[in-house]
């Protein structure tokens, strides 16, 4: 899982948003509430956002007393996947602003819609849609694409018997240019100079009050980047 509060993350952002968007980084301004910007890629983690996730950023924001937009791409998925089959449903095709609206209770807009001037950071939660719908690759690593010698966190580097069952994940953040930080499931990592946070949630197996404590220590170093 990703966050910044960056100016760099424009061209991945444009990337997601064919109609362009404004550069973006913290703002000047202080205000008494962070405005944070949390950006889903549908809905369910094999073709869109994590919803436990998702989840737990908004519960975090809340607590943190953060005002958050949530945005989407309006565009069609890549696919749909039966989650009770972990297989495609051939027949079906959705839209990714539509399903993130089940997350968002209908609070979203389109992605096109976000501006610099509006949000002091912006949360992108994981799960498989963030590569088949929105970007190139999952939360972590599209800072390590975008921002040279960025420093993220996916977990771990070795499998260790399952528990870490994408860490290779790592290796294309180091391949990418980017240093890849171990950190264990309920910690973060801050990149200072990029102004970047990042958290392994779902990319280890464990309880899920683990991957919740992980995405708090998260959402509060965001919070503390804004500076509000």
């Amino acid at each position: 899982m990703l966050a910044s509060c960056g100016p760099a993350l424009r061209t991945a952002l444009r990337r997601a948003a064919p109609g362009g968007l404004a550069s973006f980084h913290c703002s000047a301004r202080r205000l008494r509430a962070a405005r944070v910007a949390v950006v889903l890629s549908g809905c369910g983690v094999y073709d869109g956002t994590e919803i436990h996730e998702a989840s737990a950023i908004l519960v975090h924001l809340s607590r943190g007393g953060a005002e958050v937009q949530m945005y989407a791409p309006d565009v069609p998925q890549m696919h749909v996947i039966d989650h009770s089959k972990g297989q495609p449903a051939e027949a079906e095709s959705r839209n990714v602003l539509v399903e993130s609206a089940r997350i968002a209770r209908g609070k979203i807009a389109s992605l096109a819609k976000l501006t610099t001037a509006d949000h002091d950071a912006v949360i992108f939660p994981g799960g498989f849609g963030a590569a088949k719908n929105f970007l190139c690759c999952i939360s972590p690593v599209l800072a390590a694409k975008v921002l040279s010698g960025a420093e993220v966190t996916v977990g771990h580097e070795e499998e260790e018997g399952g528990k870490w069952p994408y860490a290779g994940t790592a290796g294309a953040i180091k391949e990418l240019g980017g240093k890849h930080c171990v950190k264990e499931v309920t910690e973060a990592h801050v990149d200072t100079k990029n102004k970047v946070v990042t958290t392994p949630a779902f990319m280890c197996e464990t309880e899920l009050h683990n991957i919740f404590d992980g995405i708090g220590a998260m959402v509060k170093n965001v919070l503390k980047l804004t500076g509000k």
